[in-house]
């Protein structure tokens, strides 16, 4: 199958997806603790008859059993070296069971390990093991790809980036979301559809993490930012014990069907079950739906179908920007930019990002939108350091980025590695760039900034300038780019040289915005060599917004220009201006932060100014909340309180270091210090202002730290000793991101902690529990195929007569399944694991 195949097979509609595999095969003999992979091979004809049965059931698409054949996940099990034979044979028995009934996608998903800046594994590492597995699925003849139960964007883009580079064949995305709306590294569902669909996924959409009545207000979301077909594969429910101890769910096959037809309603066109549902399922969905017409994206929400395709979208990790022809003025964030800042030239040099991390948070507090990157100066390596600004910058603010260079490497080294859908900034009719910039676009999903210059240099009159946007914008459509992916720079030239400047400048907005080109420029050029240039710069502004001019680049702390900006949506009764007028009034009088809530519907369309305010829950409302909050304790000057919350690992071991050398007691600057600001990490975390990657910046960054206060801390002979934790995920259970970020929020509040690792049997943490006199036993799971391993642990706890604390969490972990099998707490997150722990042990 190719992917023209694969658009009009899944045309006007339904697409029936399989249910659970790993769960359905439990029943039917499958061990807990066993390599599913292996265990398949060595019984094919049980794995083959439950998949006959999805297909006999309606099933139109099969996963073939190969989720964790990558060879991180099989080297858990030493069977790396047969990678190649067990994803040739895993393939060739659902394509067996399929016969000519069903099409077969090849199953990738997580290999368990972090990427940097949270983990080691480099991205490139990732891709490579992606594309191993890719090509042996290819080779063994699936129809096409599924990358699914993902729980990171960035790994998600490095499994279809692989893909795109090893084959041709049709790739399904779908990544797992928490009650909240975002995956555990705190993704939306709209970013992460608008960056997959952009970078080439042929369907994208949600499975597993909840039942489908859970899941209607994500697939709506999703499916009014896309154009493609939307997957939705969710749980038979919630998951619970019966009377024999065993996982079940609370939504039986009539009722998952029922809660399915919600779904198509919200514009999934792909359907399918996961964990808990079985053959049964998957009958009853395709009798219930399959004579509803499926829901087109026009007919969602109540947006035409013409303003809808009028939206272009940015998006970073954690954040969408959206925004049309006329939608609110935006400003980008230019001072990420070495040229003309000594200070930002020589922190570069010495490899210090904290002045570019301070200018990023600052814009974002003052209002941009977007931030641009620019690290090119004489003395580093440009490549080298635009990729470590990225990785920093991407974890402190939530804004999109613009890659900004003038080298075809370093833009593309940066698409590569940003996670999210990006702004070049620019591409030029220069023969030598223009094409190689233009195929960067296209492969990694970027829009981009067309400057209009050509070889010649800059255009001698406004017709010159025009034929060279419509010579770049047609080689882009020719490309496979649209209007939706360009916008146009009106090339600002200085009014003091040339009278016109202005005036061309107006007439290229006019231009663009009548042919549906979005439009940018820098503002400083128009008043160079005149007096009181803001002046002018506010004035030509203005003018500009009322031709329509979609944005421009710009320092966001300047008052008269952003203040200039508000104004000028007001006045021209653009969405919600008058409210956002008057609020950015009423914190400018107070001199307060210049943040202004912006409000992006659930569809993405902007309520507002589609970003040029800080949305809720973005960094900038974490970065006011931890300032007040420092205020109050006296410590909004403290470098190392600084440190924590902005996860600042480069250098406070050397802030701790010099106020002990001040003569500031350890114990203080543990008690007085870090603990006040990791608690206030994880208040943000709490309210959503802050996601896992600031979480575990902040907690690293105060690991760090006490690193170096041990030796002093162990000298106190006052110090009183913290309890110990056993901590482990489950037998059979290889995922460990929660469990270690758990264990090490404990250590920085100063519990002993037992790390015993993943895929943990109940006697070795029962036994080590014993050994170290432990006070609490804490446990993990991600799968419900796992989850019932803690009961088996609390069970033999209490036949070793363990007078310890349980407390569990996981993914797939409740409150009431807690309790179910006799465990003491539960904590959905890190943060509240500590908590809890303190709770149990009556610490607090």
């Amino acid at each position: 199958m190719n992917i023209t195949e694969f658009k009009e097979f899944t045309g006007n509609r339904l697409v029936y997806l399989d249910g659970a595999t790993g769960s359905n095969l439990m029943k039917r003999g499958m061990p807990g603790g066993v390599c599913p992979e292996k265990w398949i091979l060595e019984h094919p004809d049980i794995f083959m008859g439950l998949q006959r049965e999805y297909v006999e059931a309606g099933s139109n698409m099969i996963y073939a059993p190969t989720f964790t054949a990558n060879r991180i996940k099989l080297k858990e099990y030493h069977l790396e070296g047969e990678i190649e034979r067990i994803n040739h044979e895993l393939v060739a028995l659902s394509k067996k069971a399929a016969g000519d009934k069903a099409f077969v996608a090849g199953d990738i998903t997580m290999t368990g390990r972090q990427l940097i800046p949270m983990g080691d594994m480099d991205f490139e590492e990732l891709i490579g093991v992606y594309k191993e597995q890719i090509k042996l699925i290819c080779e063994a003849g699936a129809d096409l790809l599924v990358v699914e139960t993902m729980m990171c964007l960035q790994e998600t883009r490095a499994a279809l980036i692989a893909a795109k580079e090893v084959c041709t064949l049709p790739v399904m995305a779908t990544l797992t979301f928490e009650s909240d709306g975002r995956t555990l590294y705190g993704t939306d569902g709209i970013s992460a559809a608008v960056t997959l669909e952009k970078l080439g996924a042929c369907a994208v959409g949600a499975n597993c993490s909840t039942g489908p009545d859970k899941m209607v207000e994500l697939i709506q979301s999703i499916s009014k930012v896309v154009s493609i077909p939307v997957i939705a594969k969710p749980n038979a429910g919630m998951p619970g014990l019966n009377a024999e101890g065993e996982t079940v769910y609370d939504m039986d096959a009539d009722t998952f069907a029922l809660e399915m037809k919600k779904l198509v309603d919200a514009g999934a066109r792909i359907l399918g079950g996961c964990c808990g549902t079985a053959p049964e399922y998957i009958e009853k969905l395709v009798k219930a739906t399959k004579d509803i017409r499926p829901v087109e994206p026009a007919e969602i929400g109540t947006k035409s179908q013409a303003e809808k395709s009028d939206i272009r979208y940015l998006s970073s990790e954690r954040k969408t920007v959206a925004f049309g022809l006329d939608s609110p003025f935006m400003v980008v964030g230019e001072r990420i930019n070495p040229t003309g800042k000594k200070k930002l030239q020589a922190q570069l040099k010495e490899g210090n990002l904290d002045l570019a991390l301070s200018f990023a948070q600052e814009q974002e507090e003052c209002g941009a939108a977007l931030l641009d990157i620019n690290v090119g100066m004489s003395g580093i390596d440009e490549k080298e350091m635009m990729l470590k600004v990225l990785d920093e910058v991407t974890v402190a603010t939530n804004l999109p980025l613009a890659i900004d260079s003038s080298h075809v490497d370093v833009i593309e080294a940066a698409l590569r590695r940003y996670p999210g859908r990006a702004l070049i900034n620019s591409i030029s009719a220069e023969s030598k760039k223009m094409e190689p910039l233009l195929t960067l676009a296209k492969k990694y999903g970027a829009m981009f900034i067309l400057l209009p210059l050509s070889d010649k240099g800059l255009p001698e009159n406004l017709e010159e300038k025009i034929e060279i946007i419509e010579k770049i914008s047609q080689k882009a459509f020719e490309m496979g780019l649209g209007k939706e992916d360009i916008v146009v720079d009106g090339l600002v030239a200085t009014a003091g040289a040339n009278p016109n400047a202005a005036k061309e400048v107006l007439e290229t907005i006019r231009y663009c915005k009548k042919n549906g080109f979005a439009t940018i420029c820098g503002l400083s050029n128009i008043s160079f060599g005149l007096p009181e240039r803001s002046f002018v710069n506010t004035a030509f502004l203005t003018m500009a917004i009322q031709e329509g001019l979609s944005m421009t680049i710009a320092n966001p702390s300047q008052d008269l220009l952003m203040n200039i900006a508000f104004a000028s949506d007001l006045l021209m009764n653009k969405e919600e201006a008058d409210t956002r007028y008057i609020e950015r009034m009423a914190l400018y009088k107070e001199r307060a932060p210049i943040m202004v809530s912006a409000k992006v519907a659930a569809n993405g369309q902007p309520e507002t100014a589609a970003g040029q305010q800080t949305a809720k829950g973005g960094a900038a409302e974490g970065s006011q909340a931890f300032t007040e909050q420092a205020d109050r304790a006296g410590l909004s000057d403290n470098q190392i309180y600084q440190d924590v919350m902005k996860g600042n690992r480069k250098q406070i071991k050397e802030h701790t270091k010099q106020l002990v050398e001040e003569g500031q007691e350890a114990a203080h600057i543990l008690n007085q210090i870090l603990l006040p600001a990791i608690n206030q990490v994880g208040e943000l975390f709490d309210k959503g202002r802050y996601f896992l990657p600031q979480l575990i910046a902040s907690a690293e960054a105060m690991k760090l730290s006490i690193e170096y206060l041990e030796p002093f801390l162990a000298a106190d002979t006052q110090k009183e000793e913290m309890p110990v934790v056993v901590i482990a995920t489950v037998a059979g259970d290889i995922h460990d991101i929660g469990k270690n970020l758990v264990a090490l929020m404990l250590k920085n509040h100063g519990f002993q902690v037992i790390d015993l690792g993943k895929d943990v049997p109940k006697e070795t943490i029962v036994e080590q529990a014993i050994q170290n006199n432990a006070s609490i036993i804490a446990m993990s799971a991600l799968m419900t195929t796992t989850m019932q391993e803690m009961k088996r642990v609390v069970d033999y706890a209490k036949e070793k007569r363990v007078e310890a604390k349980i407390m569990i969490g996981g993914a797939v972990i409740t409150p009431e399944y807690a309790k179910e099998i006799g465990a003491d707490g539960y904590s959905r997150d890190a943060a509240g694991a500590v908590r809890e722990a303190k709770q149990l042990l009556g610490l607090v």
